[in-house]
């Protein structure tokens, strides 16, 4: 492995630690608020929208995520469910996990459903949305079997209620 050495007063050396520094506080980008001025670019990755952003406007070909909070230590999990989009104007390409705190366990964090539109048209997809009290048999990969209220109450006075649902419309112009 070969390093960089860096004497006092080498002009070569401060040129290094100075485009170093440049580099450091310039390559950051915009931050976690995306790119200034909109949308981003073909490079930026998909534009990212919350769980609350309900009705969605794309273009063919354009990528974007829908974000949620997550955190598998607390059982609390979402699942993209029946209705599906319409595949000749959405397709699903997969979810992706981030965790708050790098690999430790019990960290909550954040999960992408990533989609891309295909043709125009309007179609619409569900999010289901578990925790530990709204269902029961699900695990991070596999979804309830329903989606009713479960008929084992989460304590003994108060009956489980039934996982949040929420369903997006897509328009791709």
């Amino acid at each position: 492995m070969r390093t960089a050495s860096i004497s006092p007063g080498s002009r070569s050396g401060a040129a290094i630690a100075a485009a170093a520094l440049l580099a450091l506080t310039t390559g950051c980008g915009p931050g976690a608020d995306g790119p200034a001025g909109g949308s981003p670019g073909p490079a930026d990755g998909p534009t990212s929208y919350t769980a609350k952003d309900t009705d969605i406007t794309a273009e063919p070909g354009e990528r974007f995520a829908v974000t949620v909070d997550q955190n598998a230590s607390t059982r609390e999990y979402w699942y993209l469910v029946d209705p599906e989009p319409d595949s000749s104007v959405l397709v699903s390409r997969g979810r992706e996990h981030a965790s708050d705190s790098g690999d430790g366990a019990g960290a909550g964090g954040r999960l992408a459903f990533t989609f891309e539109a295909k043709g125009k048209g309007v179609t619409r997809f569900t999010l289901l949305h578990c925790t530990f009290t709204t269902c029961q048999g699900n695990t991070s990969e596999l979804p309830p079997e329903t989606t009713a209220p479960s008929d084992t109450p989460a304590t003994e006075a108060t009956p489980s209620q039934a996982p949040e649902r929420i369903t997006y419309t897509v328009t791709v112009d």
